[in-house]
């Protein structure tokens, strides 16, 4: 699995320190951050290790200023955990005693990152379950009612996680703008098509900025952050809100509702059918009360800047990182933004990538 002798050390004391150290282990890889996971077999009992190890470039602080950010690092700038247990561990604990399916927390140790969690079992994704022919529209209708119920909570401030005081930072227009920046940055590398001048940059940077002037004025809600179909669990012998299990929520930030809406119905890597998109949002406006044109336009307006970073993540994963499986997902996420740019709302963006990228929207 790549492990250095010493940390593999660290794990089977940490094991044995938590009485799993006769536990069968089974590795299960590596997941998008630092993380990895193994899968723990004690007789009949099954837990999962998060192994993450501490990184240099260390979470943001709520002190910390725009220019420290900057300088600090990609986890400092976007507001991320840097895969924090104790992150986790705070926000998995607040999630779990109000009432949602995150991994309940057995054991953990911040100073070496690792962390023994609860086992949901094997191929519970609604992504795996989908294929395999599990209804989706009931799927995507119960994620949206838990989103709703999320919402209608207030907000915390600042958790606690295996002994840590874990504050929630505000997703603020910092984090936005050097994400959103990722679209200007990496696609024109990938795809000459789109040429960036000087002026065109200058362009790019006030209709961007007049976006995150409209997120700015939104109201903030808990956000989860990465609220997909890969990292929700259908747990159907629950009820209510527990039934979708959470997988990734230690990057949860103050945030918007339209963010991880439009990470569920705007999936990245799976085509959600119209069916499942609108019976999503239609349940979730039909259970939090909430005016449907003013979360239409928050959608559009969150998911086009959300819609503009993922389009510069896979290009950059491309460009620079040669990984070429994201030409899979590249021309569904150009659709889904060209979509979000319809709305009268984001006309400016919509008329800049027009002129400079009009591959987006299907034209030569």
């Amino acid at each position: 699995m790549g492990f250095d002798a010493n940390r593999l050390l660290q794990v089977e004391a940490f094991l044995a320190r938590e009485g799993w150290g006769d536990a069968a282990i089974d590795w299960l890889g590596q997941d998008a951050s630092t993380r990895r996971y193994a899968r723990l077999t004690r007789g009949d009992e099954t837990a999962l290790l998060m192994d993450a190890p501490p990184v240099e470039d260390d979470p943001c602080t709520p002190a910390m200023t725009d220019a420290e950010r900057l300088a600090g690092g990609w986890n400092k700038q976007s507001r991320l955990a840097a895969s924090r247990v104790e992150a986790f561990a705070a926000i998995g604990g607040w999630l779990h005693e109000h009432g949602f399916s995150a991994p309940e927390i057995y054991a953990g140790d911040p100073e070496l990152g690792l962390a023994l969690i609860e086992d949901f079992g094997t191929l519970k994704e609604f992504a795996r379950l989908i294929e395999q022919g599990e209804d989706e529209v009931t799927l995507y209708t119960a994620a949206a009612e838990a989103l709703a119920d999320l919402h209608a909570l207030e907000r915390p401030v600042i958790l606690k996680g295996l002994g840590c005081d874990w504050p929630l930072l505000a997703f603020d227009d910092l984090a936005l703008r050097v994400n959103a920046d990722l679209f200007a940055d990496w696609l024109p590398v990938l795809d000459p098509r789109m040429k960036m001048s000087d002026a065109a940059r200058s362009r790019w940077e006030s209709e961007r900025d007049a976006l995150i002037d409209m997120a700015r004025a939104f109201p903030r809600e808990l956000t989860l952050r990465d609220y997909h179909a890969e990292n929700l669990i259908w747990l159907p012998e629950r009820e209510g809100r527990a039934r979708i299990g959470l997988l990734d929520f230690q990057d949860a930030v103050i945030g918007w509702d339209a963010w991880d809406m439009a990470m569920l119905v705007q999936d990245a890597r799976r085509e959600v059918t119209p069916a499942a998109r609108d019976a999503a949002i239609g349940t979730y406006l039909e259970k939090s009360g909430k005016a449907e044109a003013d979360f239409r336009e928050r959608l559009a307006v969150i998911g086009t800047l959300n819609a503009l970073r993922i389009t510069g993540i896979f290009s950059r994963l491309i460009a620079r990182d040669g990984k070429q499986r994201y030409h899979d997902f590249l021309p569904r996420q150009k659709r889904l933004l060209a979509r979000n740019l319809q709305h009268p709302s984001a006309a400016g963006m919509a008329d800049f990538v027009r002129d400079v990228a009009p591959f987006i929207f299907g034209e030569a």
